[in-house]
């Protein structure tokens, strides 16, 4: 039997699923090390990255259901079986990044989960300095400069009129399973909870630069440096738009907004192509769709096919009786502006939805499973 050179071997096998890579490992005993292998899962990671494979939607439903879809087939879903067994919690995800997912219960306690591999870890509990905060921020996502994975917590508690103040930043870093402060942010919250999403190795929040303030800004923090800054958002009237979102497409920030105009209600989307730059912003999309009066669903752009020539929308009808409308997805073709429906077989009727790459990602092996 001829043997192939380990290289060419690695080569191979970066190419296949998490799936199949599970399976192989016990072919032999040097098929196992090479897929154990930090550095291949590197490259698996990277290769999966790069030519957009490998790539899952997971929907969450209801208190703790999930279930993934394969973004190359967008045929069925799977359920998955998440590591907490019978226990009913209230899960909600609050970060994805390389494979990890990263969830969060009704009681803030944090789960890391890689639902590939099917390995979990709970982090640390960590208390909070101030009894009855008002409002958390997480985040979730990964730092290239010191090889970890890293979760912030941001916590608030405010009164009426400012009669007092409370404030607090911490991060979890994966690598040495602890969290640590760090200093206090330099913005306000005024939602119970939200999460951010990440690009250009930073995360990214809506938030209000002062108390009195009706106008939100775009804050980011940088996972390497563990700074804050504010970025500037393009020249379009966010006080007059129905609804709006920002989230990150194709590794690019991405805003939506919806408003009226005429008989019509428009999505406009906009990316920015040069991070921290506003004049880098433009407008990829202007969809008019009168068929949504006289509700709007929210209309939240996912990713850009390979060929950059269409983008998937999650349509969430937010304001629809459930029972006569389903949440579902759309391509919409950037050259024809035609839409396509995306036929899911099983899929639930209401959803959040986060991208999700298939990987090997390991967890702390340390740390409490």
């Amino acid at each position: 039997m001829v043997r192939l050179p380990h290289e060419m071997t690695s080569d191979i096998l970066c190419r296949l699923s998490v799936k199949d890579l599970l399976r192989f490992k016990s072919v032999s005993k040097p098929w196992c090390r090479t897929i154990d292998d930090p550095y291949f899962i590197k490259r698996h990671l990277s290769h999966s990255l790069k030519t957009s494979t490998n790539h899952s939607l997971i929907l969450s439903h209801g208190e703790d259901n999930f279930f993934s879809v394969n973004c190359a087939l967008f045929e069925t879903t799977q359920r998955l079986n998440h590591p907490f067994g019978e226990q009913r919690k209230t899960l909600q995800i609050l970060g994805s990044c390389n494979g990890l997912l990263a969830l969060v219960d009704d009681e803030d306690r944090i789960f890391l989960w890689n639902p590939s591999t099917r390995k979990s870890q709970v982090l640390p509990f960590n208390e909070i300095g101030f009894s009855s905060p008002s409002s958390t921020y997480y985040g979730f996502g990964y730092d290239p400069i010191s090889d970890d994975y890293k979760l912030i917590r941001m916590v608030q508690s405010h009164g009426n009129n400012n009669e007092y103040f409370h404030s607090e930043a911490k991060v979890y870093s994966l690598r040495s399973n602890c969290w640590r402060r760090i200093k206090d942010v330099c913005f306000y919250h005024k939602f119970s909870r939200e999460f951010g999403f990440l690009a250009n190795n930073a995360l990214h929040w809506m938030v209000f630069k002062t108390p009195q303030s009706r106008n939100q800004e775009l804050v980011g923090f940088d996972l390497g440096s563990e700074e804050f800054r504010f970025l500037e958002l393009p020249e379009c009237s966010l006080d007059k738009v129905l609804w709006f979102h920002i989230n990150a497409v194709g590794g690019d920030i991405c805003l939506t907004s919806t408003y009226r105009e005429a008989d019509n209600v428009v999505v406009d989307v906009w990316i920015m192509k040069e991070y921290g730059v506003k004049q880098s912003w433009f407008k990829l999309i202007s969809w008019k769709e009168p068929h949504f009066l006289p509700c709007p669903t929210v209309t939240l752009p996912l990713a850009i096919s390979k060929d950059g020539g269409e983008v998937l929308f999650f349509l969430e009808y937010k304001w629809f009786n459930r029972g006569r409308r389903i949440d579902s997805f759309v391509w919409y073709d950037l050259r024809s502006q035609e839409v396509k429906n995306v036929v899911i077989r099983d899929i639930p009727t209401s959803f959040e939805v986060s991208w999700y790459v298939d990987s090997l990602v390991p967890l702390n092996n340390n740390a409490q499973q």
